[in-house]
C-alpha cells in the first residue's frame, strides 16, 4: 500500500467530527464519480414495516441534516411523512467508500423549498405539477398530456411549488464511514451524536 493511501485511511480514522469528514469524503468523490456523485439509497419503512429503498439526490447538507426534495404524495413521502424516520447510503465505488446516516426527518421550511425550486430548470419544475409520483400511470401518452397542460397553463411567468412538492431533512443521530481494505479488512468508524457532541467508537469490519 503506498505511503498517500495509509495516510488517507490514518486521516479518517483520526476524525474527530463527522460532518467534516463527510464533507471532505464528498468533495473526493465529486472529482472522482462518473456521474452523480451525491446520488444516495434512501430507506424508509411503510405501515407494515416492511422496508423500502430507492436512488435520490442529496440537495444540501450541513449541521441540521441531509436534505432531499420529492413528492410528499409519493410513496417515499407517505412512509416518511408517516414515521418521520429515515436513513441513506452514499457509495462511491471510484472511492470504495461508503457512508450510512441514520435519524428523524424534518420538513424544510417554505422558504427552503420555494428557492430550491426555483433554481430548478422549468421542465423539472412542470413535471413536479405534471407527475402523480407512484401512483399508476395507464400510458406514457397520459405522462406527457399532463406536461402539456401544464406547460400552457404555465407557459408565461413564474411557475409556483406545488403545495405536494417540498423537502425533507434528515436530522443525523448516526454515521457511519467504511473504507475497502485488502482481503476484507475494511475500516469503518460510527459517530453517534450525544447531545451536542459526537462518540466515535471503531468497528470490526
Amino acid at each position: 500500500m503506498s505511503t498517500e493511501t495509509t495516510t488517507q485511511h490514518t486521516d479518517f480514522i483520526e476524525a474527530a467530527e463527522p460532518l467534516r469528514l463527510f464533507a471532505e469524503w464528498l468533495a473526493d468523490a465529486e472529482k472522482s464519480e462518473i456521474n452523480d456523485p451525491n446520488a444516495v439509497a434512501l430507506a424508509t419503512v411503510d405501515p407494515d414495516g416492511l422496508p423500502d429503498v430507492r436512488m435520490v439526490l442529496l440537495k444540501g447538507f450541513d449541521e441540521q441534516g441531509f436534505v432531499f426534495y420529492t413528492n410528499f404524495e409519493s410513496a417515499k413521502g407517505q412512509q416518511i411523512l408517516s414515521s418521520m424516520k429515515a436513513a441513506m447510503c452514499f457509495h462511491w465505488k471510484s472511492l470504495r467508500r461508503q457512508v450510512r446516516v441514520r435519524g428523524p426527518v424534518e420538513v424544510v421550511s417554505d422558504a427552503e423549498a420555494d428557492a430550491y425550486y426555483a433554481s430548478r430548470p422549468r421542465g423539472s419544475r412542470i413535471g413536479a405539477w405534471a407527475s402523480k409520483q407512484s401512483r399508476p400511470l395507464e400510458s406514457r401518452f397520459a405522462l406527457e398530456k399532463a406536461v402539456a397542460e401544464f406547460t400552457a397553463r404555465h407557459a408565461i411567468g413564474d411557475i409556483p411549488r406545488p403545495a405536494h412538492w417540498s423537502g425533507f431533512r434528515i436530522k443525523p443521530q448516526q454515521l457511519e464511514f467504511w473504507h475497502d481494505r485488502p482481503f476484507r479488512l475494511h475500516d469503518r468508524l460510527r459517530f453517534d451524536r450525544a447531545g451536542d457532541a459526537w462518540e466515535k467508537t471503531r468497528l470490526y469490519p
